[in-house]
């Protein structure tokens, strides 16, 4: 797999990648998928990987996992589902968001997530580039929808999606943790 060749894209503490590689590519396996690709990406704390599974799916799946085994989740923070890769160029990233962001309904309202690492490229243009092009409403603090842009150095993984797309395994455990009969009568 190379870096511009992904389909979710994880989180780890630094100097930790490999433990958490090790970590998601079992869970992958568990899950079915039989050649999960899965890397460090070159950026401490951020993990690669390929599924063959619909990543959106997956991401279903994990919870799941999550709730019956949070044991087996040790090394990852967060787990999104990525759904194209481009050349981190504001125009490349420009088009991609915006034939993406055709799935945002009239009434919905999205805000725009941007995680850069390695680049020269500043969130705000980026930010502007992007959301001049969604005729949406702006809502910062509880979007309908979320324009996830990853710029990873030379590629940017770009992904419109509902909140609840993200698995934030620490947070999501907690809740779990805190509401034990929710998790017992599953």
């Amino acid at each position: 797999m190379s870096v511009s060749d992904f389909n979710l894209l994880a989180s780890t503490h630094k100097r930790d990648e490999s433990r958490g590689c090790a970590e998601l590519w079992m869970l992958l396996k568990d899950l079915g998928d039989n050649k999960p690709v899965v890397d460090k990406s070159g950026v401490h704390g951020i993990i690669l990987a390929k599924t063959g599974f619909n990543q959106f799916e997956v991401i279903t799946k994990l919870r799941e996992e999550l709730r019956k085994r949070p044991e087996a989740f040790q090394h990852l923070i967060r787990i999104m589902p990525i759904e194209t890769v481009v050349r981190s160029e504001l125009s490349a990233i420009n088009e991609a968001a915006q034939t993406l962001s055709s799935k945002i309904e009239q009434q919905s309202s999205f805000r725009i997530t941007i995680e850069k690492r390695r680049t020269i490229l500043r969130s705000l243009e980026i930010i502007e580039a992007i959301a001049q092009g969604i005729d949406r409403k702006v809502d910062l603090e509880n979007p309908d929808w979320i324009v996830l842009i990853e710029v990873i150095g030379r590629y940017t993984g770009i992904s419109v999606i509902k909140p609840t797309d993200m698995l934030h395994t620490v947070k999501e455990r907690v809740t779990t943790d805190e509401h034990p009969e929710e998790h017992n009568a599953q």
